[in-house]
Parts: structure tokens; C-alpha cells; sequence
């Protein structure tokens, strides 16, 4: 088990080397067997370590080596397996083979595709070495690395300069709130002493009892702490405020969007705040906090989404307000909903993205309003989007079902404030059922609006781009029943019981009336005959002319980016250029420059003294020494 684990870290690590040192001279079919064979071996490994940590509640620590040491405490590189570890390295590991095998297909015409299967190894390496690391400085190495390799995935197709522009705002986005996580890891050293897990989470009451002011107003050392560590989520998870780089994310090839916003980064944060339930159920400020940014970002992308015309920046704002779902969750210490949700979520919102690439790939074009009538050319495919999107909607016996309302269920049951956010999430849910709908719709139903040629030439992707899907179909339709009946996920002293912390167990679960249960799929069904009525009768139009000014803010997502144009980008680049004249008219005129100049001119001086005759040197000599007698004669008659 102990080399089983290794291996399962390790191994993509070795495939991202090998196709990276040899991305100029290995062929595309060698770096797809390389990096494709190691990817399922892993993820082999992954099904054979959930079995034996999870199912049979063992933890398994294995310490690969030494870091550093600062004071009595040293920092390893280890490999730390419990319940929830062991479910992060299935999803990851799992949904990473099939867009690894996936990208053989939809990127064989590309000639960079060694050093594309290279980023998505190393990708998956990092995200596994922050999921399985036993302290906070691993963590955040595999939180930067994920956030390196997103970079270059998201920028892969560096000839196009949108792609270049996405790649730079989510590297910097994300660089913004590390700051914020940054010093949430120094203050946790600082307070606590160590670094690791076991030492930082035992002090999490005493931090609580910590206390200074700050205007007035008392806050705890972990208040700060946790706050400090959520924002650093907020970026990675593409929470309210700071998720403007999702949706631009969509420039980087299709499989790379599969791999972001199913399994890997964006999950990273829902995964911090699970792992330190230990800290965050000691700091209800926070938890509310979290619970208003999770329900509010959960709206805000869902009615973002039922405007755009892109069909992966629909499901991009549907990743995006997924994740709300899951911040709402850990907001109420639903964490193991959370958990649960974020495992059933990445089967089918890597199928729909995966689906997505299909029709891009099949039809080369991406506005669904430019498509329609393909249910017909793409029958696989149009299959494939009906079970992601009946998952996404929560519809029995599918995925979304099981976890959706397992996450509404919770904050239902919360006292204060579980009606506002329910209302919000069984809105969200009719929301979410209308925006499948209407890709569904327009996409493969009606009369097409392609081209004659692009319609005559569309077609169902290849094969090596369709069997892998089947797995995440298994996905969609198993991991809800799975989770729910054999690992009884949503218990407290179920699966969860050794990785997750609950402070207080929700007694009210247990008594909720009937229809609260039954309401999220009666939502979800409801949306879906909203969404079917409106485009497939093209009332969409209408509405949208009806509620110009609604869409237009809806479709211009909130004029988010304008805003902080104007407000942050605009200023900056103004000052700038204000900094960049200054520094070339002041500063290196009077500073290098001027130095330079003046050194130069003193050069030239002495210089002219250097004329290599022996008289003109005889003439300064005597001159030195008739200025000398002179100066101690002229001293001597004011003395007398």
C-alpha cells in the first residue's frame, strides 16, 4: 500500500518529465502512450488506496523526506491518505486519465501536443501533492503549482492573443488572493508553532480564545486566520469578486477546461476548507461569511449563465456557481455535502465539458446560437449532454440528485439563516435547469444554423475522444448512489468520521418535512419545462426584448470587468505611465544618466591633460610647485 501510494503521486510526475525534457524530439503517438498509461496506472492505484483507507478507515502517513526544520519542528515531504484524501486522489486521478486520453484524439493535429500532455501530468502531479500533504507548506506548493500549470495550459495556444491575455488574469487573479493565504500560513506558524496539520489543528480552540481589536470590534487570532485562508480559496475556487479569470479560462483547449473546472484547481478550495474543519468550525464569523459568498456567488453565475451564447462559457458560470453550492455547504458545516457534491460534480461537469469539445471539434464553432439540428450528426454526443445535464440538474437516480439536495437539505436545516440561502439554492436549481435546457435545445434540436458546409461536414468526434466518456457516464449515474448508500457520505460518523471536524451535529436533518426534500428535483423539473418552453418556442428573444436593460447586465456579467477597469486597471496603467515618464525624464536624466554624463565630462577633462609629452608634464609639474610655495608663503606674511 505504502508503494501503491508513491507510485500514485509519483507517476504523472514521471510522464510531465519525460514529455517535457523530450517534447522536441518524441513523437505524438509515444508521449500519448507514456502519458496515458501512467495516468491510468495512477488512477488504478487510486480506486486500490480508496479501498484500503477509506473503506477500511486506516490512515496511511508516509514521509518521503526531510524539508527544513525552524526550531524544534521540521517540515517533510509526505504522503498523508484518509477518507478524504483518498476520495480527492479517485476524482482527480480518475477524471485526469480521461482527459488525458481524451486530448489524444481532440489535439492529434497539434504539433505541441508532447508538451501538452506534459502540463496536464504536471498538472495532476500538483494537484495530488496538495490533496495528500500532510502540513501547510506542502499544500501551498501544490496550490502554487497547480496555479503554474494553469498558466500554461490556459496560454497553450500562445499565437492567439486572447489566449495569452486569460492565461496572464487568472495567473494574476490568483496571485492576488495567495497573498492573502500567504499570510494566513505565517500567522499560523507564528500562533501555533508548526506547520503540520496534527499540531496546528489540535490548538484550534485555544486560537478561538486569542483575541485583539481591530476598530472596535474583537476578533479571535483564528477569525483572521481562517478569513485569510478563504480568501486564498475565493481566487482558486473562483468565488464572487474573484472569479473573472473562469470564464476566460475557456480560451485554453477544451480538454484543459475539462481538467480546471471538474476535478483539479478549482475544487482546491472546497478541499482547504474541508481539511481545516478543525479551524473553521471554531470561527463561526468566517463560517457565515463563507456561507453568504457561497449562496451569493451559487445566483450570481447561475443567472449569468441562462444569457451567454458561448457553450463553454455557460458551463464555465455553471462550474462557477457549482462551487457556490459547495462554499454554501462548508458555510452551514455541511463539509462532507460539500465533499460528496464536489465528487458527483466532477463527473458529469468534466462529461459536459468534454461533450462541449465534441461539438466544437465536430462543427468548429462554439456560439450555440450558430449551431442547432446536430442531435442527428452527433448522436453519441447528444446522449452524453443529456445524462450531464440530467446530473447537473438533480434529477433521480442521477449524481446531482443524491449530493444537490443532500448540500439544500443542510442549509435548510440550519437555524438564522438556512431559509434565505435555501430559497436561493432552490432557485439556483431552476436556473441550472433552464441553461441545459437551452443548450440542449439549441444546440441539437430545431433547424440548424450552421453553414451548408460546416452542417454537411459535422460529425461525431473519433473514437478515442468517445470511450473515455463512458466512464464519466458511469460517473454521473454511480457516484450519487455509491456515496449515499454504501459510504453513507452525508453522516457525520460515516465516511468522513476521521478527516472532517464537526463542532455540533445538525439534529434537524433528521425531521425535515417531505416536501423539502422533494423540492430541489421538483425545482430541477420545473426549470427544465421553463427552459424547454421558452427555446424551443423562441421566447427567449422576446424576453430578452422585454427586459433589455435585466439581459443587458446579465449578458455583460454584471459589467464586472468594466468595473474593475475602471476602477483598478485604468488607474494603475495611468500611474505607470506617469512612472515610466518620471523615470526617464528625472530620474535617469539627473540619476544614471546625469552620473554617467558628469563622470564622462570629467573624463574628457582629464583626458586632455594626458598628451603623452614630456615638456607639458614638466610645465604641470612646476606649475604644482609654484602654487604650493605660493599658497605657504601667502599663509606666512598673514602670520607676521
Amino acid at each position: 500500500m505504502i508503494l501503491a501510494a508513491i507510485l500514485l503521486v509519483m507517476l504523472p510526475l514521471l510522464a510531465g518529465l519525460i514529455n517535457g525534457l523530450f517534447s522536441q524530439t518524441i513523437n505524438k503517438k509515444n508521449a500519448g502512450i507514456i502519458a496515458s498509461s501512467l495516468m491510468i496506472t495512477s488512477s488504478v492505484l487510486a480506486i486500490y488506496i480508496f479501498y484500503c483507507a477509506a473503506i477500511n478507515n486506516n490512515i496511511l502517513h508516509i514521509t518521503l523526506s526531510k524539508w527544513f526544520t525552524f526550531g524544534k519542528n521540521s517540515v517533510n515531504w509526505a504522503i498523508y491518505v484518509d477518507s478524504l484524501t483518498s476520495i480527492m486522489f479517485v476524482v482527480v486521478t480518475w477524471v485526469s486519465a480521461v482527459v488525458h486520453v481524451y486530448s489524444l484524439g481532440y489535439m492529434k493535429d497539434d504539433e505541441g501536443l508532447p508538451k501538452f500532455l506534459s502540463f496536464l501530468s504536471l498538472f495532476t502531479f500538483f494537484m495530488l501533492a496538495l490533496v495528500s500533504a500532510d502540513n501547510f507548506l506542502q499544500l501551498f506548493f501544490g496550490w502554487e503549482g497547480v496555479g503554474l500549470c494553469s498558466y500554461l495550459l490556459i496560454g497553450f495556444w500562445y499565437k492567439k492573443p486572447e489566449a495569452n491575455k486569460a492565461a496572464i488574469k487568472a495567473f494574476i487573479v490568483n496571485r492576488i488572493t495567495d497573498i492573502a493565504f500567504i499570510f494566513g500560513i505565517i500567522m499560523i506558524i507564528l500562533y501555533t508553532g508548526h506547520a503540520d496539520f496534527v499540531g496546528v489543528f489540535t490548538q484550534g480552540e485555544e486560537l478561538s480564545l486569542i483575541t485583539f481589536d481591530i476598530m472596535d470590534y474583537e476578533f479571535s487570532v483564528l477569525d483572521i486566520i481562517c478569513l485569510l485562508l478563504f480568501i486564498g480559496c475565493m481566487g482558486k475556487s473562483a468565488q464572487l469578486g474573484a472569479h473573472i479569470w473562469l470564464p476566460d479560462a475557456m480560451e485554453g483547449p477544451t480538454p484543459v477546461s475539462a481538467l480546471i473546472h471538474a476535478a483539479t484547481m478549482v475544487t482546491a478550495g472546497v478541499f482547504l476548507v474541508a481539511r481545516c474543519s478543525y479551524l473553521f468550525e471554531y470561527s463561526p464569523f468566517v463560517l457565515h461569511i463563507i456561507t453568504y459568498v457561497g449562496g451569493i456567488t451559487c445566483l450570481f453565475a447561475a443567472s449569468i449563465a441562462i444569457t451567454q451564447t458561448d457553450i463553454k462559457k455557460i458551463i464555465a458560470y455553471s462550474t462557477c456557481s457549482q462551487l457556490g453550492y459547495m462554499f454554501l455547504a462548508c458555510g452551514v458545516s455541511a463539509y462532507q455535502a460539500a465533499i460528496f457534491h464536489l465528487a458527483t460534480h466532477a463527473a458529469f461537469k468534466a462529461l459536459l465539458f468534454l461533450s462541449a469539445g465534441n461539438v466544437i471539434h465536430g462543427c468548429h464553432e462554439q456560439n450555440i446560437f450558430k449551431m442547432g439540428g446536430l442531435a442527428e450528426k452527433m448522436p453519441i454526443t447528444y446522449i452524453n449532454f443529456w445524462v450531464g445535464s440530467l446530473a447537473i440538474i438533480g434529477i433521480f437516480p442521477l449524481a446531482g440528485f443524491y449530493s444537490k439536495d443532500l448540500i439544500l437539505e443542510s442549509v435548510y436545516a440550519t437555524p438564522n439563516i438556512g431559509n434565505s440561502m435555501f430559497i436561493i439554492g432552490i432557485t439556483v436549481a431552476v436556473l441550472t435547469a433552464i441553461y441545459s435546457m437551452k443548450i440542449i435545445i439549441l444546440v441539437f434540436h430545431g433547424t440548424t444554423n450552421l453553414t451548408k458546409n460546416a452542417f454537411e461536414n459535422a460529425h461525431e468526434a473519433d473514437v478515442v475522444m468517445n470511450i473515455p466518456l463512458i466512464f464519466l457516464i458511469a460517473g454521473s449515474l454511480l457516484t450519487g448512489m455509491i456515496g449515499c448508500y454504501i459510504l453513507d457520505i452525508g453522516n457525520v460518523d460515516g465516511y468522513f468520521v476521521n478527516s472532517i471536524f464537526n463542532l455540533k451535529h445538525n439534529n434537524n436533518l433528521e425531521h425535515l418535512p417531505l416536501v423539502i426534500e422533494l423540492l430541489p428535483l421538483i425545482a430541477g423539473v420545473g426549470g427544465m419545462l421553463i427552459g424547454f418552453y421558452c427555446y424551443k418556442n423562441k421566447l427567449y428573444f422576446k424576453i430578452a426584448d422585454n427586459t433589455k436593460l435585466i439581459y443587458s447586465i446579465l449578458y455583460n456579467k454584471y459589467y464586472f470587468d468594466e468595473i474593475y477597469n475602471s476602477v483598478i486597471v485604468n488607474p494603475l496603467t495611468k500611474i505607470s505611465k506617469f512612472m515610466n515618464i518620471f523615470d526617464q525624464k528625472a530620474v535617469d536624466r539627473f540619476g544614471p544618466q546625469g552620473l554617467s554624463a558628469a563622470t564622462r565630462g570629467f573624463a574628457f577633462v582629464v583626458s586632455r591633460f594626458q598628451t603623452g609629452y614630456i615638456f607639458n608634464y614638466a610645465f604641470i609639474t612646476l606649475l604644482a610647485i609654484v602654487i604650493c610655495i605660493s599658497y605657504f608663503v601667502f599663509n606666512l606674511i598673514r602670520i607676521i
